[in-house]
């Protein structure tokens, strides 16, 4: 397999095909990256949803109706708790476009963020200046739109952006990252045609006991779950529930939705959806992650 790497939206890619990409698959991924970039970042002061931050309107994207859709289904599913407005609440604590890690009170989301928020399939449009967070399944949707982009590179194709994965054609090894020791994998997973993303507590993490998962209801960090894995036919609905598994609502939905999951507490302790896939390494706290298993785990934004 070819091996491309590369760094984009703060996390690093690997993309694997059978044969070496070309100079034009390659220029359409990062044209692809930079679209989503340009369009979601909150890091960056020159992207729509910045803008919408500062001064309301609209939002032109191809992705605005399956992305929000997607949040409307967690927010009812956690009873607020994955809301994009969350964005608020993660800049108060420092996790902000400057990255200035200084934190300062938590700030609880509006419940109903859905009020004086609208979108259609392909734009969004805030009545007044408000801040959108889409981390909790954005990486997760950007993975799948570049598997579109080389939907006719011949053979198998692997695209994994810092964690989150999906594999088309021959199957994967993946070891899950025990969240308290990277050198561990907690259990290990055989992804064929489908897509395995994760979060965990460990990433993304600053101060004391801050981390970048939050309760948009409180504005605070959750403290229950460590980190959490899913299963699903594309990244994007994998990522959205492995967000949502943090919450009470997280295994029904993804009952729902037909995805399986693993989801480990702060105390060690692990639970599974009943047709999980992983062999799970429990009693011994972790086996080392070795060759051929992809350590698995990194949580971007």
């Amino acid at each position: 397999m070819a091996n491309w790497r590369f760094d984009a939206i703060g996390t690093r890619w690997e993309i694997e095909t059978t044969g070496v990409l070309g100079a034009s698959e390659r220029e359409s991924v990062a044209a692809e990256v930079e679209r989503f970039d340009r369009e979601w970042s909150r890091f960056r002061p020159d992207s729509g949803v910045s803008r919408l931050g500062r001064e309301s309107g609209t939002l032109v994207s191809a992705d605005t109706g399956a992305m929000l859709d997607a949040f409307a289904a967690l927010s009812a599913a956690t009873d607020g708790a994955v809301n994009p407005l969350v964005a608020r609440s993660l800049d108060a604590l420092g996790y902000d476009a400057d990255y200035s890690l200084v934190a300062g009170a938590p700030v609880p989301a509006p419940a109903l963020w859905g009020e004086g928020v609208s979108w259609t399939d392909a734009a969004v449009t805030a009545s007044a200046p408000t801040l959108l967070d889409v981390g909790a399944l954005g990486k997760g949707r950007l993975v799948d739109r570049v598997m579109d982009v080389l939907g006719s590179t011949p053979g198998s194709l692997v695209v994994d952006a810092g964690g989150d994965i999906r594999v088309r054609g021959a199957a994967v090894r993946i070891g899950l990252e025990h969240p308290y020791d990277p050198a561990k994998a907690i259990g290990v997973a055989t992804v064929e045609d489908g897509a395995l993303c994760a979060s965990a507590v460990n990433r993304r993490a600053w101060g004391d006991g801050l981390h970048h998962v939050l309760d948009a209801r409180t504005g605070a960090p959750v403290r229950t779950w460590a980190a959490t894995w899913a299963f699903a036919p594309e990244a994007m609905r994998a990522d959205a529930v492995a967000t949502a598994l943090f919450f009470d609502g997280g295994p029904r939905l993804a009952a729902d939705w037909g995805v399986e999951w693993v989801r480990m507490t702060t105390d060690g302790r692990v639970e599974r959806s009943p047709g999980c896939p992983a062999e799970l390494f429990v009693a011994g706290g972790g086996r080392p992650a070795r060759p051929p298993v992809r350590n698995y785990g990194r949580v971007g934004t």
